[in-house]
């Protein structure tokens, strides 16, 4: 009758006889990954792309770019109207409040309200409601 720990040694004997690699023992051998290799038509297809920018040819890309530029130099936020504006800073001063007052009951920054009056702020339905509310008075533009 062997005990176990002579069964485990023939066990590792054997293991090793047959790998070449002692059980428990770490393998050190380097491993190497790259990338996959471009495919032929890949080549093709980015020189005939390349081919096409150089004789001018129109690429669609190109195109939704330019057309994306374009709407961007184009876009124009909303400001606020003149006749809101105006109607704020009357109601704020017939209240006889100042913007900092005032923005400070609506909870809001003064920067807010001094944007607001000066017409370079983008309205905003929540604050105009605000202000409505704190003012007593209905503004216009809220929708």
């Amino acid at each position: 009758m062997m005990c176990y720990k002579s069964q485990l040694l023939t066990h590792c004997q054997q293991a090793e006889n047959e790998t070449g690699i002692r059980p428990g023992s770490q393998d050190w051998e380097p491993v190497v990954l790259r990338k996959k290799a471009h495919t032929a038509a890949a080549r093709k297809d980015d020189k005939v792309v390349n081919a096409a920018r150089g004789a001018g040819a129109d690429i669609k890309t190109m195109k939704k770019m330019m057309l994306l530029d374009e709407y961007i130099e184009n876009l124009v936020n909303d400001q606020v109207p003149t006749e809101l504006k105006k109607a704020i800073m009357q109601t704020r001063m017939d209240k006889k409040l100042t913007q900092a007052q005032l923005a400070q009951i609506i909870s809001e920054k003064p920067q807010v309200i001094q944007e607001y009056e000066s017409g370079k702020a983008i309205p905003n339905q929540m604050i105009i409601g605000k202000l409505e509310r704190v003012l007593g008075a209905k503004l216009p533009g809220k929708k």
